[in-house]
């Protein structure tokens, strides 16, 4: 049971009392948030506990949910830009409020239907749940060391490769020497610490250090998702391009090098590396 309500986070808190507009639950402090009926049910008995995930409502008032969100505080996430407006951008963060993305938080144009890699903040003087470009990273990297596997999700692209956020604490960067599969910003892959530099940016791998790359991109995708995949002779073209960069005629002459050389086996549902 949480001490106090933190506004971002799921908190597990106890059921006070029952209202008309819901339940009320209650922190160990003894404050308050309103659970609303849409989100009561028949087991949420006077003193049970919940848990749930709290953020502020149109008036600014603390209000419970048990839905889960797409991200919680300080986290990362690739978030749909759903309406524009003078003072900001709102993204859908799979909770019935939208959350602003404020001007002054915003890098580049924002188009309703695209997505960004944002954070979910506290706006420092309102205490409201924001969602900014302006990432808010620890500068120093502790607990982590070389070979560790961590999560990441990719921001940006560069000329070197691309960077990315370090289990929503750091930064650090991915090298184009590195990758040996289709990537795109957004998306969220384990990766492996290859060097902490002087300057607390982290250079990163998608293969666990040690593990040599064949050079062959069938075979490389294929070890880095645990040797197998659902993939034959017969998969879609567009399917094969997008998770293996190469179009079917290259994909079909590659795999029939691999199984001549006794490195890859072709079952009824996919290949797998031998």
């Amino acid at each position: 049971m949480n001490e106090k309500i933190e506004v971002g986070r799921l908190n597990t808190l106890r059921v006070n009392r029952v209202s008309e507009p819901g339940i009320y639950l209650i922190s160990e402090d003894e404050t308050e948030v309103l659970l609303p009926n849409a989100y009561v049910n028949k087991s949420m008995e006077i003193d049970s506990l919940l848990d749930v995930f709290i953020y502020t409502d149109s008036e600014d008032r603390l209000v419970a949910t048990t839905l889960k969100p797409y991200v919680y505080l300080y986290e990362f996430a690739f978030l749909e830009v759903v309406d524009n407006m003078k003072f900001g951008s709102f993204v859908d963060i799979g909770l019935p409020k939208h959350i602003l993305v404020p001007k002054n938080k915003q890098k580049g144009t924002y188009e309703v239907g695209k997505r960004k890699v944002l954070q979910l903040q506290l706006d420092d003087r309102t205490n409201r749940l924001i969602a900014s470009e302006k990432y808010d990273l620890l500068k120093s990297v502790k607990n982590l060391e070389k070979n560790d596997e961590v999560e990441i999700i990719l921001y940006s692209k560069t000329p070197l490769g691309y960077k990315v956020i370090v289990n929503d604490r750091y930064e650090g960067m991915i090298y184009h020497t590195e990758i040996f599969e289709n990537l795109k910003i957004g998306d969220k892959k384990r990766a492996y610490i290859k060097n902490i530099r002087p300057d607390n940016k982290i250079d990163l791998s998608l293969q666990k250090i040690g593990i040599k790359v064949s050079g062959d991109k069938v075979f490389d995708v294929l070890v880095q998702n645990g040797g197998k995949l659902d993939f034959t002779y017969k998969s879609d073209a567009s399917d094969i391009n997008e998770v293996f960069g190469l179009s079917k005629k290259a994909f079909k002459a590659s795999l029939t090098k691999l199984i001549s050389e006794d490195k890859i086996v072709l079952e009824e549902s996919g290949i797998r590396v031998k």
